[in-house]
Parts: structure tokens; C-alpha cells; sequence
């Protein structure tokens, strides 16, 4: 087992209490999400020393601004904040993360070799991003890890298998209804029409993962660029976990959202399948992982949490300096909707999420009818570009914060494609907008 010491053991302790709370939060018996930022965030603490000097020097300056912002909310404009409350932000996706975090004990995970015949090139990239693609519309973000850390197996990820794994999520933004992104338009403009959106959106999916193939290949050697195979052993544990996934969403917890689901389901699945060993065996690969595991997450976690903490101090802000009365625009046709996405793209380029330009947007207009459906795919679109761009995503967060790659590094080399598929999506949002007469 490897060494770590007590400070580092009690945050692992911490993350994985945080972990549990979350669990039985979920059963509606008490409101859990402020106890588990106090247990996360304590848990950061502990680990701040460990964390690599570029991630800590990053969630330092976002849980500095995000605090600072809703310091001049509340003394300049008056706002009304729930400080107990403000470390709650991406508090969601970092218990996630945390479950997700235990598909290591499932199986065979820790062994190092990738199993099956080796696949490369183009056509590995082009699988990757479809693996990614389709088990992501459904796994959300854990599915960059799993696969992620498949490929890891053969050795340290490169640039290319970097942009599949990074496309291959972002693009899923564009149309899958258990997506992140689609919760959130829906929530903001519940009366979206989703067949619509899925008609515009899908095709443009498909295009990304053309333009992703083609332009890899166009600029690296690939030859030695290992893919993700879509064979049925390759396929068996994420495919498995997706069925179970919809299983509970469908019919078993239907009121629980996909990351809910995930949070809980994954433990329990590892968990389970290696009670057959033994009990003791059991707990003894869960004291493991909690000691070991866990407090090696710290760059995810630390990185995940400031975010939140930006989010929340902004989004507060513009609330309290735009106020309630103002409206964006009069109509929301497609010149509107197009320079929305436009800026909503943009400030995830200065490392804002497009769920803050999203719900920005969705305060300071009054949508009727038609134009929720517009503004749904406004939201979508500039989510799937932003994500892939935007160095404080969850995606890109993630591959840092797990893999070691830089954000600024991410941003530089997906900008050709961001271009692109903002091209693209300009085109479709205006031909959305004819469709629906506006």
C-alpha cells in the first residue's frame, strides 16, 4: 500500500463521509448539500499543500474572485447571500467524481494492461470519440474518466487521445437528454420543444466527430496513438453501467437526476462485486482506496469547488447589478439568439462555464413559446463549444486534474475546432429560428 500520512488519510476519511452524506441526501430525508461542501472543502484544506503548484495557484485565485464578488454584492448593491451556503457550488459533480472514482475496484481495473488487440490510428481516434460520444449521452463526465483511464493503461494520454476524449463529451451537449446541459435549458425554459432540438443537434454531433477525425489526422502522426476499442470486452463495463444507469432513472429512482444516480451506483457496484471475496476483503480494498485513492483526487476536487465558488459569486452579482426589471431584448429571434452564443463561447475563452452565460442569459429575458426552443439550442450549442474550449470546464478540469494536462493547453489546441463548430452552430441556430418562425 502506498505511504500517506494521517493528514492525508483524514482527508480521504472526509471525502468519502462527504460521499456518503451525499448517498443518503439523496433519500430526501434531509438537505445534505451544505454538510458535504463543509466536508469537501475541509478535506481540500487538509490536502493543500499536495496539490500541484499550478492547480493550487488556480483554485486559489477562483475561490479568491468567486468570494470577492459576492463580498461586492452584498455591500455594494445589497444582496441578500446565504454565506453558509456559498462553498456549495459544483458540490454535485465533486461527490461524483468521488464515486466515480471507485469503478478502480470493479473487476480488473488496476491492472495496467489495456486488454485486447491494440487499436490505432485514425480509426482509433474516430472510436474514441464515438465510445466517449455515445456511452458520455448517458454517463455524463464519468465517462471521460472510464474511458480515460483505459487508455492510460498503455501509457501516459497524448494530445490527440486528449481532443477525442474532450470532443467526444463536449459534442454530446447537443442533443442527449440525460446531459448536464440539457437539465439545465429545460429547468430554465421548460417549455422546449426537445424533438426539434434533437433534429438540429444530432447531425451537428455527428459533425464534430468528422471534423475531429479528420483534423487529428491531419496534424499528428497517429500511427502510434492508441484508440479505444468498441469491441464487446472493451465495451462490457461502461455499457453495463449505462443499462444500470437508465434502469434506476427509468424505473427504480425516476426522480433522481443522471449525476445522483452515478453518485451512489458505482460505489455500490464496486462494493458489491467484491463481496464474493469476502467481507474482510472488502473493507479492506475500501480502506485502501480511501487512503490511497482519495486524497490523490485533490487537483479534481480543489479545482471542481473553486469553480463552484466563481460561479456562485458571479452569478450573485450580475442578479444584483442587473436587477429584476430589465429585459436583454425585446425578441428573441435569430440575430439575438446568434449573438448570445457568440458571447456565451466567448467568456468560456476568459474561463467563465457556459452554465453561467446560460443562466445569465435566461434571467434577463422573457421567452414565450417558440423562442424557449431557440433558446434551449442557444444553450446547448454554446455549452458544447465552450466545454471544449474553456479551460475551467468540467471536462477540461477533469483531464488536468486526473491527467496532468494543461488548461491553456487544451483551449490552444481545440481552438481550430471551436471555430468551426461555432460556424456550424451560427448556421444551425438560424436555420432553427425559420423553423420556428421566429
Amino acid at each position: 500500500m502506498q505511504e500517506t500520512t494521517r493528514r492525508q488519510r483524514v482527508a480521504g476519511g472526509l471525502l468519502l463521509l462527504g460521499l456518503l452524506v451525499q448517498v443518503v441526501g439523496f433519500t430526501g430525508a434531509f438537505a445534505a448539500a451544505q454538510g458535504v461542501s463543509y466536508l469537501l472543502w475541509a478535506a481540500v484544506a487538509l490536502l493543500w499543500r499536495d496539490i500541484p503548484r499550478r492547480s493550487r495557484r488556480q483554485a486559489g485565485v477562483l475561490s479568491a474572485l468567486g468570494a470577492a464578488m459576492l463580498v461586492v454584492a452584498h455591500t455594494v448593491y445589497g444582496a441578500a447571500v446565504n454565506w453558509p451556503a456559498m462553498l456549495q457550488g459544483n458540490v454535485f459533480v465533486a461527490t461524483m467524481l468521488v464515486g466515480v472514482s471507485f469503478i478502480s475496484l470493479i473487476g480488473t481495473q488496476g491492472n495496467k494492461r489495456a486488454p485486447g488487440r491494440r487499436l490505432t490510428g485514425a480509426a482509433g481516434v474516430l472510436r474514441t470519440w464515438l465510445g466517449v460520444h455515445f456511452l458520455g449521452t448517458i454517463l455524463n463526465l464519468s465517462t471521460v474518466l472510464m474511458v480515460g483511464d483505459r487508455l492510460a493503461r498503455r501509457g501516459p494520454l497524448n494530445t490527440p487521445q486528449l481532443l477525442a476524449l474532450n470532443r467526444g463529451l463536449s459534442s454530446a451537449a447537443l442533443w442527449s437528454p440525460f446531459f448536464a446541459s440539457m437539465a439545465v435549458v429545460i429547468a430554465l425554459a421548460p417549455e422546449v420543444q426537445y424533438a426539434q432540438i434533437a433534429v438540429v443537434g444530432f447531425p451537428l454531433a455527428m459533425l464534430s466527430g468528422l471534423f475531429t477525425t479528420w483534423e487529428l489526422r491531419r496534424r499528428f502522426d497517429l500511427r502510434e496513438v492508441d484508440g479505444f476499442s468498441l469491441s464487446p470486452r472493451s465495451l462490457f463495463m461502461p455499457a453495463g453501467m449505462a443499462a444500470l444507469v437508465m434502469l434506476f432513472h427509468v424505473w427504480l429512482t425516476p426522480a433522481l437526476s443522471i449525476v445522483s444516480i452515478i453518485t451512489f451506483l458505482i460505489p455500490g457496484v464496486a462494493l458489491l462485486s467484491n463481496l464474493p471475496a469476502g467481507p474482510r476483503f472488502t473493507l479492506r480494498r475500501l480502506r485502501q482506496h480511501t487512503v490511497t485513492r482519495l486524497p490523490a483526487m485533490r487537483g479534481e476536487i480543489s479545482l471542481f469547488l473553486a469553480a463552484g465558488l466563481l460561479t456562485v459569486g458571479l452569478s450573485t452579482l450580475v442578479a444584483a447589478a442587473a436587477g429584476d426589471a430589465w429585459t436583454l431584448f425585446a425578441r428573441f429571434g435569430a440575430p439575438q439568439a446568434m449573438a448570445s452564443f457568440a458571447a456565451i463561447a466567448l467568456s468560456a475563452l476568459v474561463g467563465l462555464h457556459p452554465i453561467i452565460g446560460v443562466s445569465v442569459l435566461a434571467s434577463v429575458l422573457n421567452l414565450s413559446g417558440a423562442e424557449q426552443t431557440l433558446f434551449a439550442f442557444v444553450g446547448l450549442s454554446a455549452w458544447a463549444v465552450g466545454t471544449s474550449v474553456g479551460p475551467l470546464s468540467g471536462i477540461n478540469l477533469s483531464l488536468q486534474g486526473r491527467y496532468g494536462v494543461s488548461g491553456y493547453q487544451m483551449m490552444k489546441n481545440n481552438l481550430p475546432y471551436a471555430a468551426l463548430m461555432s460556424l456550424l452552430s451560427l448556421g444551425a441556430i438560424a436555420g432553427l429560428s425559420a423553423w420556428l418562425g421566429l
